[in-house]
């Protein structure tokens, strides 16, 4: 497995993370087999948050269980969860990064891990009433209690990892970014600046370089979606072009375009890790491939024109 050198001391972990958005689909069984699976495969990463499934905490719930039933798994892996995101009664999301919240949150996923500790907690989504100091308060306050041990954000413009780096006596170490061969702004607006043209409106504030000159490791999410998780793209007929751009590729490494779409994620210097959702495990095991793959420049940006991307 492929290992990416997380955070400012580099710390080696693997490129493919589980994500267990879906795992609310999945008996505890079947969990442990795909965490089993996955380790078998090289990689010990495991994602959630306090958000995945209905009610909150459905995911959370089900993971705990599994170590419950499992003694001795859960120091095998690296746990990692997110918080920030709550919800009304009516089941309307909403975002809160006050210190209060945050422990509350953080606390709650413990008790449904069934574990004293997060290797890595996240910031979830951008809360526009946060106050940095808070949550550094906070982030300071979870590691001195010894319940997370590293921390990062998701969804964070440059400016916002600033503003909070700041006030953080931890460091900042990971973001997440939705990223696909079909969602690729953040590095195709680089290419683009300069031009007259929709992609050459920055919406990130060039995150991607950010985080190479910072040491915040960038975690792929949605790498098969096209929109904002709007559907899968791999075999869509409205993006026949890139497929059989992707197809002619895997047929010279003789592997899937599954392979080939985290390839083409993973070839990216900035992201060096992709967080796979599938809870198929041959389908796993054809994400886990991608690292033993190193596109060349024209397989990579062959893929790029095919997928309609500017070159100027």
């Amino acid at each position: 497995m492929k290992t990416a050198l997380v955070g400012p001391n580099k710390n080696p972990l693997p490129a493919i993370v589980v994500g267990t958005m879906h795992y609310d689909e999945l008996n505890t069984k079947e969990v442990c087999e795909r965490i089993n699976y996955a380790m078998e495969l090289g990689t010990n990463y495991v994602d959630t948050a306090n958000c995945y499934g209905k009610p909150e905490g459905l995911v959370e719930s089900i993971l705990g269980k599994t170590f419950e039933e499992n003694p001795g798994l859960r120091d095998q892996i690296v746990l990692q969860s997110k918080g920030g995101i709550t919800f009304y009664p009516d089941g309307r999301p909403y975002h809160n990064y006050s210190k209060e919240h945050l422990m509350k949150t953080l606390d709650a996923s413990l008790s449904r891990l069934k574990t004293d500790h997060l290797d890595y907690f996240l910031l979830h989504r951008a809360d526009a009433l946060w106050e940095p100091e808070e949550v550094a308060d906070a982030f300071d306050t979870m590691k001195k209690q010894g319940k997370v041990l590293h921390f990062g954000v998701s969804n964070e413009v440059p400016y916002g990892i600033e503003l909070l780096k700041k006030y953080c006596t931890v460091p900042i170490e990971l973001t997440q970014m939705q990223f696909s061969i079909a969602h690729a702004d953040m590095c195709v607006q680089p290419i683009a600046t300069n031009n007259h043209d929709f992609y050459a409106v920055d919406r990130d504030g060039g995150i991607m370089n950010y985080c190479r000159l910072n040491d915040v490791t960038i975690q792929a999410w949605s790498p098969f979606q096209y929109g904002f998780i709007e559907g899968c793209f791999m075999d869509h007929p409205d993006y026949k072009e890139v497929n059989d751009a992707m197809q002619a590729v895997a047929d010279i490494y003789g592997v899937s375009k599954t392979t080939i779409a985290v390839a083409w994620i993973l070839r990216h210097p900035a992201v060096p890790q992709v967080v796979i959702g599938t809870t198929k495990m041959k389908r796993f095991a054809e994400c886990c491939a991608a690292c033993d793959i190193k596109l060349t420049y024209e397989d990579w940006y062959n893929i790029y024109l095919a997928a309609g991307y500017p070159i100027m």
